[in-house]
C-alpha cells in the first residue's frame, strides 16, 4: 500500500485487510481516523494488481441539513458527480486523479446507491460500505448478500458522533455487534488516540461540545445550572448533568458524586474558586455532591472524577472510543473498579448515557 499505517489502530486494520482469511472486515470509529482512506488505499492496490476486478463502493448520499439519505433518482446526474467527487477527494491523494477518473470510467471502480444493488451480484469484487452509520442494518445485510465468489466485503462507520441523533442502535453499531461473533470476520475499533487528520481531533472536540450545549436539561440540571451562573458568573459551562437517581437506584454507598459540571477549557478554577469557595457555596445551594472537569478529549479524567472509589483512577491506562461505546483500560484492579455486581460501570455507563448516548465498557489491558 502507497499508504503507510501511523497508528498502532491503523496498522491493525492493515493488518485484517492484509489477511485472505478475514472474508468481512469491519472498521469503526470517529472521523479523521484513515477508515476510508487505508480502505480504497488497500481496494485500489488490489485493482491494479489485478487480485479483484471491481472495487464497489456502497456510500449513502446524506443531506446534511435533514440528516436523511437522498436518493439517486431525485439528484440524477448530480449523484454520481458528488460520488466521483468523493472517490476523487480521498484516493486523488494516493494516486493521479486522471487514472482514478480512468477506472472509474472502464468500470474498474464502481460507486453506488445501496438501494440499488438488489438482484446483483458481485463476483471477483472488493465491496466497501462506507458511512454504514446511516445505512439501516437491513441495507447493511443486503451488501453481505449481493457478495459472490472470491469477493471481500469491508464496512465501516462511525457510531459515536455521526450515527443519526436520538438513534440508540444504528446501521454500523448493529453490523459490528454480527461481526464480533461472525465466522472468517475481523474488527478493528479505531479511537482518538488513531485520529491524524489536520483539524480532526479540534473538530471532534467542538462536535461533541455543541452536543453537550444542546442537550436537554432536566429541572434539576437547570436549578445547578442557575446556582453556578450565581456563584460563578465569569465561568463558561459548556453543561452540567445530575445523577443522583442512578446514584441511588444502584445504592452506592462510596463517595460517589451526584452531578458533573462540564467547563470550557481554562474555565474550571473559575467554577472551584480559588480555594474551593465557589463549589462548595453551589453545593450547600444545590444539595449535591459536584465535581468538575474540564471539556476536552481526555476522558481518563471524566472516569478520574466520577468513579466512586478515588484511587481507581491510577489503575487506568486508556479511555477511547471502542465502537458505540467509550472503553476503559485497566492494568489491574478490575474486580474492585467495576465493583460488587459490576454497579461501578453500571454507575458509569448510566451517566454517559444521559450526558453523550454513548455507553461504557471495561476490559484489562492486554499483556
Amino acid at each position: 500500500m502507497k499508504i503507510k499505517p501511523l497508528t498502532i489502530g491503523q496498522e491493525r486494520l492493515v493488518n485484517l485487510l492484509s489477511d485472505d482469511d478475514n472474508e468481512i472486515v469491519g472498521v469503526f470509529g470517529p472521523s479523521g481516523t484513515g477508515k476510508s482512506l487505508l480502505v480504497l488505499s488497500y481496494g485500489l492496490e488490489s485493482i491494479l494488481s489485478g487480485k479483484y476486478k471491481r472495487l464497489v463502493v456502497v456510500r449513502p448520499l446524506i443531506d446534511v441539513t435533514t440528516g436523511k439519505s437522498v436518493a439517486p433518482e431525485l439528484l440524477g446526474e448530480l449523484f454520481y458527480k458528488l460520488s466521483s467527487n468523493y472517490m476523487l477527494d480521498i484516493m486523488g491523494t494516493i494516486e493521479d486523479p486522471a487514472k482514478i477518473k480512468q477506472l472509474m470510467d472502464e468500470g474498474k471502480i464502481m460507486v453506488t446507491d445501496i438501494d440499488y444493488l438488489r438482484g446483483r451480484t458481485f463476483d471477483n469484487c472488493m465491496i466497501f460500505l462506507d458511512d454504514a452509520q446511516n445505512v439501516p442494518p437491513e441495507n447493511a445485510a443486503e451488501v453481505l448478500i449481493r457478495t459472490g465468489n472470491n469477493s471481500r466485503l469491508v464496512i465501516a462507520g462511525d457510531s459515536i458522533l455521526q450515527k443519526p441523533m436520538n438513534l440508540e442502535r444504528d446501521g454500523a453499531t448493529l453490523m459490528r455487534e454480527v461481526l464480533l461473533n461472525e465466522e472468517k470476520a475481523a474488527v478493528v475499533d479505531l479511537g482518538i488516540k488513531d485520529i491524524v487528520r489536520p483539524g480532526a481531533r479540534r473538530g471532534l472536540k467542538l462536535v461533541l461540545e455543541l452536543r453537550l450545549r444542546k442537550r436537554g436539561l432536566s429541572g434539576e440540571e437547570s436549578k445547578l445550572l442557575d446556582a453556578i451562573r450565581s456563584a460563578a458568573p465569569d465561568a463558561d459551562i459548556v453543561t452540567a448533568v445530575v445523577f443522583n437517581d442512578i446514584k441511588r437506584r444502584l445504592s452506592i454507598k462510596a463517595e460517589a458524586p451526584d452531578a458533573l459540571v462540564i467547563a470550557k477549557e481554562g474555565n474550571l478554577g473559575r467554577v472551584i474558586g480559588k480555594g474551593g469557595e465557589r463549589v462548595k457555596e453551589i453545593e450547600k445551594e444545590t444539595n449535591l455532591k459536584i465535581r468538575t472537569v474540564e471539556m476536552s478529549l481526555d476522558f481518563k479524567q471524566w472516569i478520574k472524577v466520577l468513579h466512586p472509589l478515588g484511587w481507581a483512577g491510577k489503575h487506568i491506562t486508556d479511555v477511547d472510543f471502542a465502537g458505540p461505546d467509550l472503553q476503559i483500560t485497566l492494568r489491574e484492579e478490575f474486580g474492585a473498579f467495576i465493583g460488587p455486581r459490576g454497579i461501578y460501570v453500571k454507575f458509569l455507563d448510566g451517566i454517559f448515557r444521559r450526558l453523550m448516548n454513548i455507553g461504557v465498557t471495561v476490559v484489562e489491558e492486554e499483556r
